[in-house]
């Protein structure tokens, strides 16, 4: 019998081994967030505040991750949690997330292109930033006109070479804490400078949730990439199960090794100077080492990781597009697939809005780029919380209806303490992120631009689209389990 081809049957292909998705759970949030936006936490909040920071949002995170995960092994739809929320809470819920997660992952395009041109600047200080915005904005798009196994493979090896990266800077690190590379040994002598460990108290601590926020986006690709998976109800799970060590390794340890070896008030961390963007912590703790020659290798492996996060960003932005034309809720022609199985149009799309990193060229690198971070940063916590409800609901609508748990291929521990613990830490960073904005004599309306734009657009459109279409919250009992836009 002859096969229906993408174009024709309207669904993406499962392409995604199981080695693909695991790389793309476990390299999804390594980016800038790690490797350039590290050094600000340590700087603004002290070692041990970034650490708690990182601790509680990865705590967060690691609820968030097995409650998608429930869901994307039961249901695995490109749509994720956008469509999980027009099916087991409100469609007009499922409408704003999906729209607010296509510009969240549509502007990190634009913030990883503009750190990548930043991180050009290392070796080639006086080039400009435009020329390096469109090459590796091309690049993103070529990789995303491929197949999807093409973008499953590429992803792959960037993944594993940012695994690999972190392993060695582990290592490296660790030899110099004990003395046994790059001189004497540095113990805990870091952790006891000025105020540290906890520059800055609490609210310090408060305020770089924002910045580890953002460092975890991407972990949530998982639940994307479900819908083009071969087998989703196996390998879902077990890239779920590996988030937890993945969050406990890379990030905490990176942060505390970090911590040890380079002061909170170093100026050479990140703090607002946009000249020591591409002088990383990981480079600079490899320059400590006595590696020059690895400072150099260094950036080019931070260079590979962003363009990585931008790879992922196009893929779940674009993929996201396409589900929202497919559900008629964005307009029809970016619905249509390619003879590979590739929402061409909604790629196209997709990529028109990423070219917002040209704006890091016009108006400085530095003031963008942190505009875009905070922008991005606020809308990643929506989808969060977004997931959280979802699978409160889908939980209880599924025992409602009489299904038993045992029959789910994976499910989420400390249900309801997971959700509600994930949906309150959201929304205390959400609404605490620039506290600092509303303190003194007057109200600082720029910072609050900056910092809260994503909160207003999504409500604007979650109550437009309800007023326009009146709809209601699902009862539990009317829920529907049903597969309706696998891909």
């Amino acid at each position: 019998m002859r096969q229906e081809s993408p174009a024709s049957s309207g669904q993406l292909q499962r392409g995604l081994k199981a080695r693909h998705l695991t790389m793309i759970a476990i390299g999804g949030s390594i980016g800038t967030g790690l490797f350039l936006a590290s050094g600000a936490t340590i700087s603004e909040a002290g070692p041990g505040g970034a650490i708690v920071a990182y601790m509680a949002i990865g705590l967060m995170v690691y609820f968030l991750m097995t409650s998608l995960g429930e869901m994307a092994a039961y249901m695995p739809v490109s749509g994720s949690f956008s469509t999980y929320a027009s099916k087991f809470v409100d469609p007009s819920l499922g409408f704003a997330l999906g729209w607010n997660y296509w510009y969240n992952w549509a502007v990190t395009i634009a913030v990883e292109i503009s750190a990548g041109a930043l991180i050009m600047k290392y070796w080639l200080p006086d080039s400009p930033s435009i020329l390096w915005s469109g090459l590796f904005l091309l690049l993103i798009f070529t990789l995303n006109y491929l197949s999807v196994k093409g973008y499953g493979e590429s992803e792959y090896w960037f993944a594993f070479i940012k695994v690999a990266t972190i392993v060695i800077f582990l290592v490296v690190g660790l030899l110099m804490i004990f003395g046994i590379m790059g001189g004497e040994a540095v113990g805990f002598r870091n952790f006891t400078i000025g105020d540290a460990p906890f520059h800055g108290g609490f609210m310090a601590m408060l305020g770089v949730f924002m910045i580890a926020g953002f460092s975890f986006q991407g972990t949530e690709l998982v639940g994307i990439a479900a819908g083009e998976s071969e087998n989703p109800r196996n390998s879902i799970p077990k890239a779920i199960r590996q988030i937890f060590w993945r969050i406990l390794l890379f990030y905490i340890v990176a942060i505390l090794v970090i911590g040890l070896l380079i002061p909170y008030d170093s100026p050479h961390l990140i703090s607002g100077d946009v000249d020591s963007v591409a002088m990383s912590p990981f480079t600079l703790v490899f320059q400590k080492a006595g590696l020059a020659f690895a400072a150099s290798v260094m950036n080019a492996v931070i260079l590979t990781s962003v363009l990585s996060a931008g790879n992922s960003g196009m893929y779940a932005s674009t993929r996201m597009l396409w589900v929202l034309a497919k559900e008629g809720h964005a307009p029809k022609f970016l619905a249509k697939l390619n003879s590979r199985g590739v929402p061409l149009n909604a790629l196209l799309a997709t990529t028109v809005v990423g070219a917002l990193a040209y704006l890091s060229s016009l108006f400085g690198d530095g003031a963008v780029y942190i505009w875009l971070l905070n922008a991005s940063g606020m809308s990643g916590f929506i989808a969060w919380l977004g997931i959280a409800i979802s699978h409160y609901r889908f939980r209880r609508a599924y025992l409602a209806q009489g299904h038993q748990l045992a029959d789910l291929p994976f499910k989420a521990k400390w249900f309801p303490v997971g959700p509600i613990f994930a949906f309150v830490v959201c929304l205390i960073v959400i609404l605490g992120q620039n506290y600092q904005a509303f303190l003194g004599g007057s109200i600082d309306w720029n910072g609050v631009l900056v910092s809260y734009i994503g909160l207003p657009m999504f409500l604007i459109v979650w109550l437009v689209y309800k007023f326009v279409k009146k709809t209601k919250v699902i009862p539990l009992d009317q829920c529907r389990f049903q597969d309706d836009h696998t891909a």
